[in-house]
This record gives structure tokens, sequence and C-alpha cells, in this order.
């Protein structure tokens, strides 16, 4: 065995040596962005302050190419999102914030049911910021990999932030890509739309529901929202209807898709008097399909997937009372809730899997555990956790 010897060396050598270029890439890198920083309104003391004891992160760079609302299917997404639990959390919390919901309506004209969904949606209601210190997060973002340009206007952003004492430095925490607080603002959105809605002189969207709330139904009226109108409503497709051509963008009267055998998803005609809506089939024509109008897209503003938008949407309508789609999703094996997922994970600890925390989340280890579970069990080894596994399981059991 005497050959690997000299290869285990020189592979402990490279495992020390590239965190060490890293770091003296990132340092040569933050010494390059002193002067466009200072150019952007950082003052030189804030900016050796704030990055003289900054490490890059290159998981971060991982995750650049991974964003949920695109590569899960939109069953399990939905599913995820809004369920049960949220939905009942969110009335509790429109009624707990009802006069601050109130008083930013009657300010910013957006309903209270669609600030809390996006507050749900975002940080599952202030119980999930992220867990990335945002000037090491963006730092490297700012360094290393693909969209440097923009990652350094949203770096130097929150440099500002901090300048301005609106935010403690070590409150600045948040998603791997620079959103944080309450509604997930970036920072460059946070300087154009945060509002300080008690006055007290800061905008403070981490420690301050009101702000929070406040600065969300801010952002939706500068996207276009339109007070007292609807995003839109589920409808119901003739037989053989054609998708070509239609879309969120492609807006119709609603008597042309009338005319064209569109109805409610409860069967009744369409209503008169709402403005040009787009057709969203997500899933197909088998699947759910829905007339959306402006107000979906002020959502859709907020991050650009439509799945995302719907998530916010439908949760917003739960949220007032309306019950789940009426069409169900094209698929055999629908999605888990947050509750499935925990009780999925707990099955597998039981057949003796090594996931680690119980958190609904199925994050990489439940994935490989779900896939030893699909093969025992004959099933096709995706590595997804679906209602079939979760009740071959719950059989087993």
């Amino acid at each position: 065995m005497p050959i690997l010897r000299p290869l285990s060396a020189a592979l402990a050598l490279l495992s020390l040596a590239l965190p060490a270029q890293a770091d003296a890439s990132f340092d040569a890198c933050l010494d390059r962005l002193q002067a466009p920083a200072r150019a952007a309104g950082v003052s030189p003391d804030t900016y050796a302050r704030l990055t003289r004891d900054l490490t890059p992160d290159m998981s971060v760079i991982e995750k650049l190419d991974y964003q949920p609302e695109f590569r899960l299917p939109i069953w399990d997404y939905l599913a995820g999102l809004v369920d049960e639990e949220r939905v009942a959390e969110g009335k509790l919390l429109l009624e707990r914030h009802a006069a601050t919901l109130r008083q930013v309506q009657q300010r910013f004209g957006v309903d209270p049911a669609t600030v809390v969904a996006v507050w749900g949606v975002e940080s599952n209601f202030g119980q999930s910021f992220g867990k990335y210190p945002l000037l090491q997060a963006l730092g490297t973002l700012s360094c290393h990999g693909r969209r440097q340009a923009f990652f350094q206007k949203e770096f130097f952003s929150a440099l500002r932030i901090l300048q301005a004492g609106h935010v403690a430095p070590d409150k600045l925490v948040g998603s791997w890509a620079g959103a944080f607080g309450h509604t997930q603002f970036m920072p460059t959105t946070f300087e154009r739309l945060a509002v300080d809605f008690d006055g007290d002189g800061r905008r403070d969207l981490i420690d301050n529901t009101a702000d929070a709330l406040a600065s969300t139904a801010n952002f939706l009226d500068k996207a276009g929202w339109q007070s007292g109108q609807p995003w839109g409503f589920e409808v119901k497709l003739p037989a053989g209807f054609s998708l070509s051509g239609e879309g969120r963008r492609t807006k119709r009267p609603l008597s042309e898709w009338a005319a064209r055998g569109l109805r409610r998803a409860d069967g009744s005609a369409l209503p008169a008097g709402a403005g040009p809506a787009g057709l969203l089939a997500p899933a197909g024509p088998n699947g759910p399909a829905f007339l959306v109008f402006r107000n979906f897209d002020a959502i859709y503003s907020y991050n650009a997937a439509e799945s995302y938008g719907l998530a916010i949407a439908h949760l917003s309508d739960r949220l007032r009372g309306g019950g789940p789609f009426v069409t169900p999703w094209p698929t055999d094996d629908p999605g888990l809730s947050r509750a499935e997922r925990r009780e999925l994970q707990g099955l597998l600890i039981l057949r003796g899997h090594d996931i680690g925390e119980v958190d609904g989340m199925l994050g990489e280890r439940s994935r490989v555990a779900i896939r030893a579970e699909q093969q025992r069990l004959c099933h096709e080894a995706t590595g997804r956790g679906g209602q079939k596994l979760l009740q071959a399981l719950k059989a087993g059991r």
C-alpha cells in the first residue's frame, strides 16, 4: 500500500490549500470593492469595521442554481406552503394584528389576508428568517460565482443599512441570497420600499412586525396593487381547450373567456365587471386553472415565479375562509403537508435511517432514506416523498 501514502498526503495538502486560497482571493476581492463601496455611499470607516473579520462561505455558491419553486412539482411546492397548519396560524395572526393591519390597509390599500399570506410564505410568520449572516453571504456572492455585479449592489446596500442604524449587525441574518426579515426583503428593496410605520425613526423588518407588514403592503402597492380587486380565481376549462399562446401576461376580457367556454370552478358563470385576465394553468389542461388579474402580477413581482405567486394567492384565499382547489393536481402521488413530512421522517427513523432532525424539510439525508425505502418497496427510487411512500410505510408500521 505504499503508493497510497503520497496520494493521501497530497489530498491532505490540497484540502488545506483550497480554503486558504479561497480566503486569500476573498480578501483581495474585498480590497478591490472598497472604492466602489465608497462611491455607493458606504463610509471607509463602516466598510473597514464591518468587513474586517469577514470570511467566505462557499456553500452559498452551490445554492445559486437551486430554487425550489422552479424544481419541485407544483403539487409538492404548494402542499408544504399552504397546509392546514399555516392556514390556522395565519388566521390567529390576522386577529392578533388586526388593528395594525387595518391601518396598513387604510394607508396602502392592500387587504390584511394578502399581507399575512406573504408573511406566512416568506418566513412562516417570522419563525424562519434564515441562518446566513448577510454580510458574509453577500460578500461571498460578490466575489465568487455568477451574478457578482448584482450581489455587489446588495452587499453595498446591506452595509448602508447597518451604517444608518436600522438593524444591528448581529441581527442581519437571512437567506443565502441576502433576503432578510419577516417578509424577506433584499437590501436594495429595503432601501427603496421599507417604511417606518410606528414612527420610531428606524425601519426594522426583523424586530418590528408593524414595520414589516406595512413595508410588505407598500411593496405590493408600488407594484400596482388595485385595492378592492381580486388576484384571480380558479376556473373550469371546457373539454379540448387549447392553452397555446395563453399565460399570465396574455390578458383578455372576461367576456371573451366566457365566450370560449370558461366557467368558475364551481360551475357558475364568470363575474361581470372585473378587468382583463390571463389564464394560468401551471400543470397543464388537466390540472387546476386560474384566471389572474393585475393583483396576481403584483404578487408575482415579489419573487418572479408563478408557483410562488399562486402559493401566496391561495393562502390569502384560505385565510379569508376559502377552501382547497376544486380540480385535483394531475398526479397519482400528491404532495405532503409539513405535518405529513414530519410523519414520514418519523417512519424513516423507525426503520433505522439516520436522517437527523425531524423538521418536515426532507433534506438530503431524508432523501437518501426515501430512496432506500422506495427501492425496498419496488417503487421508482426518486428520493421524492409523496403520499404513496407515506401510506406504504404507515401500512407496514
